[in-house]
């Protein structure tokens, strides 16, 4: 047998049923796009150098003001990272944010608030705050520290409150809860605090992770991809990204 005839058994072998065309597009396509994707991060990265170093004008200012409170959600196992998020805040900070506040759904930030906050405590540009201290007139960037047990706790306490209030009264009629209800009822425990401008998602998932939904109503929310690979320049651009977009909001 001849190597032509080996060759040609070896590859009838792998498609059995005559598929070998489509298979062989099949490579071909996922080849492409392989190459497609890698030649676009490859675009991405200096891209992103350019702007680090301000060799694009129009990323040079930012409308800061726009961004009066940001929120950096992280998936609980990135979240791990510490050095990476230390140094997420510390760009952050030399942008000129001065809100933040940091969520994953484990609480794995929380948990090592203490760490985080000692680590910047020598910069003298952070400061941790309570869920009912005030997020204005302070010197520096202020952090808030949550995770999905907030939300779980604040919906649980609302709940009671409105239970409370209104059925166990002797009105008999019942009244039908409104989204302004739950933000009262929210307000009332405590629990109302700012909602973000913008939201950055580090991680896998395209989503806000169980962000407090009533926090996040007129959030814009950008995917960043993994805080691994993170980059000043993509920090820049998705800030200015949404400083350019003009929102309106409805009644």
């Amino acid at each position: 047998m001849g190597l032509g005839d080996k060759m040609q058994k070896a590859f009838c072998s792998m498609c059995p049923n005559g598929s070998c065309g489509a298979r062989l597009c099949w490579h071909i396509m996922h080849l492409i796009l392989s190459m497609w994707f890698y030649i676009l991060g490859l675009v991405f990265m200096f891209e992103s150098f350019l702007i680090s170093n301000g060799l694009l004008k129009r990323y040079k200012t930012l409308n800061i003001s726009k961004v009066q409170y940001l929120a950096i959600v992280i998936d609980s196992e990135e979240a791990l990272q510490t050095l990476k998020v230390l140094n997420l805040l510390r760009w952050l900070a030399a942008i000129g944010l001065k809100s933040v506040c940091l969520y994953d759904k484990e609480g794995v930030l929380k948990r090592s608030k203490q760490a985080i906050t000692e680590r910047l405590k020598s910069e003298k540009r952070f400061k941790e705050i309570s869920r009912s201290d005030p997020l204005h007139d302070e010197k520096g960037m202020i952090l808030e520290f949550i995770s999905s047990s907030d939300g779980k706790e604040a919906v649980a306490r609302a709940a009671n409150f409105l239970l409370e209030k209104c059925y166990s009264s002797e009105i008999k009629e019942k009244p039908n809860f409104t989204e302004s209800d739950m933000a009262d009822a929210l307000r009332a425990i405590g629990y109302q605090s700012s909602d973000p401008d913008l939201m950055l998602v580090y991680g896998p998932s395209r989503c806000h992770l169980g962000f407090p939904a009533w926090r996040i109503r007129y959030t814009e929310i950008m995917h960043m991809g993994s805080l691994k690979y993170m980059k000043f320049g993509f920090l820049i651009k998705a800030i200015y990204n949404f400083t350019m977009v003009h929102q309106n909001y409805g009644t």
